[in-house]
């Protein structure tokens, strides 16, 4: 039997937020959005090598303008953030579609954004929308493609 999103959140240390799923109660549905609670677990406590650790060894993250190819590669995009410009930020969302591409792989749309430290919600220029492509091998959620857009009000 597979595990739960609680199970797989709870052996990472991430504590599960239920209202992020919404209406999105199937388990295998919440199971391939606990992909996105340990990347904003990760924002929250800018750690770059929980961020990258979410990702499959060959995972891909276009980032701004930087397209990321390696779970490496990311770690260092993402910790050059948190010691920078990001430090103290974290990420808010909500998910808009999940939908199964097989068995094992998902397609999740999302929107939210970017807090920095010292704001309480989300400027406009930081709204954004994702998809993410998160795949499930030996019972393991990983992101395997993740990419954001800005949203203009």
């Amino acid at each position: 039997m597979p595990a739960t999103a609680t199970e797989i959140l709870a052996s990472y240390g991430v504590e599960e937020d239920t209202d992020f799923y919404r209406e999105f109660t199937d388990p295998r549905d919440r199971a391939a959005l606990t992909v996105p609670l340990r990347i904003t677990h990760a924002w929250k406590t800018n750690d770059a090598d929980e961020f990258a650790g979410v990702f499959t060894e060959n995972g891909s993250l276009l980032m701004q303008d930087e397209q990321l190819t390696s779970r490496e590669q990311i770690r260092a995009y993402m910790q050059a953030g948190f010691d920078g410009p990001l430090a103290g930020a974290h990420v808010k969302g909500w998910p808009l579609q999940v939908t199964f591409l097989a068995e094992d792989t998902a397609m999740v749309i999302t929107q939210g954004g970017i807090i920095l430290d010292g704001e309480t919600e989300t400027a406009p220029e930081r709204q954004i929308r994702a998809t993410w492509i998160v795949v499930e091998r030996d019972g393991e959620w990983s992101l395997l493609s993740h990419q954001s857009s800005p949203v203009r009000g």
